[in-house]
């Protein structure tokens, strides 16, 4: 009995929790999108969690225009396009190789990736800038594309658990057949890693729609703005109409909402997958 009661409360606790946490996350939102839909009266008088008395449109409509979104869903769509796609190849790539070839290197490549993952990466900004800048790719589209398609740890190991439990029979079969290390990698390696691949690209998508740093940094021109930097739009000194900036960052949430629902479960089974293969 005692037990039973212990476990109950146990339970209880858990519950709220889950409760707290559930309302820590989905306030900021509920706030945010009830203000996006208030007149900038209602916005001043009334309180942030009371539902709209109409909900207005124009709050959007305005910061679609003003913020020019159209131009911030092109520029945003061909960084996450191209970033993701050249990402993935590099990634799954630089993994085949450092699991499948024995080379002096070898070792001396694993402690470079893993020492860019743990040093801050303000302390190595300028020089980043400086390369950028040398490379003329300032103040263009090529700036943050060159930055988001670079590889890193996490995904060069999350691809390292797939690729070993692909026989290297498989490899040694295509060989005697004739084909060449870019033939199997891209015939037999990478279709195999398409579980993977898939998880890695929607995060990264994920991330880099979410980013606002190295597009405001790098392409400070308004008509290479992102969805994210167009937000700046809707910020000055003087002050901010609260409701035209709360319906653009509803309108900058709704893609990444999209994605993560309609995508949760690619995104959880490759993450899960590839744990349990490790």
């Amino acid at each position: 009995m005692t037990l039973r009661v212990r476990f109950n409360f146990s339970r209880i606790l858990l519950y709220l929790l889950f409760l707290v946490i559930t309302a820590i996350v989905l306030f900021p939102v509920a706030i945010n999108v009830f203000t996006a839909f208030k007149t900038p009266m209602e916005v001043m008088t009334s309180s942030p969690l009371s539902l709209p008395d109409e909900w207005q449109l124009s709050n959007i409509v305005t910061a679609f225009d003003k913020g020019n979104m159209s131009v911030g869903f092109k520029n945003t769509i061909i960084l996450v396009v191209i970033s993701v796609v050249v990402n993935t190849v590099l990634g799954s790539m630089t993994a085949y190789v450092l699991h499948r070839f024995d080379f002096k290197l070898r070792s001396a490549i694993f402690a470079l990736f893993f020492a860019a993952m743990v040093v801050p990466f303000y302390t190595t900004e300028v020089s980043r800038f400086q390369i950028i800048k040398s490379l003329d790719l300032y103040d263009t589209l090529g700036a943050p594309l060159l930055i988001y398609a670079g590889t890193d740890l996490l995904q060069i190991f999350i691809f390292l658990q797939f690729i070993q439990k692909i026989s290297t029979q498989l490899d040694e079969s295509a060989m005697i057949d004739g084909a060449s290390y870019f033939k199997i990698y891209f015939r037999i390696i990478f279709p195999l890693l398409l579980p993977a691949s898939a998880t890695l690209a929607i995060i990264k998508a994920v991330d880099i729609m979410n980013d606002m740093y190295i597009p405001y940094l790098y392409m400070p021109s308004k008509d290479l703005h992102t969805l994210s930097t167009a937000l700046m739009t809707f910020v000055s000194s003087r002050g901010s109409d609260w409701g035209q900036l709360a319906a653009a960052i509803l309108i900058v949430m709704l893609p990444t909402i999209i994605i993560y629902l309609s995508m949760q479960k690619v995104i959880m089974s490759g993450i899960a997958e590839g744990a349990v293969k490790g």
